[in-house]
């Protein structure tokens, strides 16, 4: 395969069709399908997320270039039993952005970005009810949300697609009352020994509206608890180093001392 002359998509596109070759591809690539490479999907969005988190651009280049091996990958299984192509794929992104930009591409005048998200929703709204008219299901304000979304930021696309029709309390008040109901509903399911199906159910019904109290305040759900998780995976590892220090580890420390080591890394923290 030459590629001296080629365009680096047109190059990677040649591996791709490569890898795949039955006769002469590796035997890895060959057995994929739509459903064995969807996780890997999921993982390198995640990645490129990570290096942005972390500012690493060489990183963020590096998995920025996985994922978009991930629908040179899909492209060209859909191109083998004759789906769509690589090209049909850009094809579609280029007319979705002309459509969903008629502000920079027609006539339309938008001039800020609240408005714009405003008029990106309702451009995706009239999309959604385009396809409905080929549908035997009535047209619902939460199709398109997709199930295979993260649960925490799928609760807030939720709320945000019900708020948009009305259904949403007027201020941040009637978040907090709810979910002082929804602490006391589950604590009457553990106090009354429920089974295991109505306790989780209850749950989450509180992670749900936790969610829709960070909505309320502005907040995203999954940086926040990201933020929470990295502050935990901060002051834990404070918490492990202490011990090392006195030649100990958690297994063999105790509730109280890791709770008072924990207490001194927080305030550490508070001092810098």
């Amino acid at each position: 395969m030459s590629e001296s002359n080629n365009h680096p998509i047109d190059t990677l596109l040649n591996i791709m069709t490569q890898l795949r070759d039955p006769e002469n591809g590796c035997p890895w690539d060959i057995e994929q399908t739509f459903d064995t490479i969807s996780p890997h999907t999921i993982e390198e969005a995640y990645e490129v997320a990570e290096a942005i988190d972390n500012k690493d651009m060489e990183e963020l280049k590096s998995e920025l270039g996985d994922l978009m091996f991930q629908v040179v990958f899909y492209s060209q299984m859909a191109k083998e039993e004759g789906s769509f192509s690589f090209n049909d794929v850009l094809d579609s992104i280029n007319q979705k952005m002309i459509d969903r930009h008629p502000h920079v591409f027609g006539e339309e005048k938008i001039t800020d970005a609240r408005a714009q998200i405003i008029a990106w929703e309702e451009t995706k709204a009239e999309e959604r009810r385009r396809k409905s008219e080929t549908s035997s299901a009535p047209l619902s304000a939460l199709d398109g949300v997709a199930n295979a979304l993260p649960a925490l930021v799928r609760a807030v696309k939720l709320q945000n697609r019900a708020a948009r029709v009305g259904f949403d309390w007027p201020d941040i008040n009637p978040v907090f009352d709810k979910i002082d109901e929804e602490i006391q509903e589950l604590k009457e399911e553990i106090q009354s020994e429920s089974s295991t199906a109505h306790i989780e159910e209850e749950y989450g019904d509180l992670l749900f509206v936790i969610a829709n109290l960070g909505r309320h305040l502005g907040l995203d759900a999954e940086i926040s608890l990201k933020k929470a998780n990295n502050k935990f995976t901060r002051r834990f590892n404070g918490v492990e180093t202490k011990l090392s220090n006195r030649n100990k580890s958690p297994k063999t420390s105790n509730l109280e001392e890791m709770d008072n080591l924990w207490n001194e890394v927080k305030s550490e923290e508070i001092k810098e």
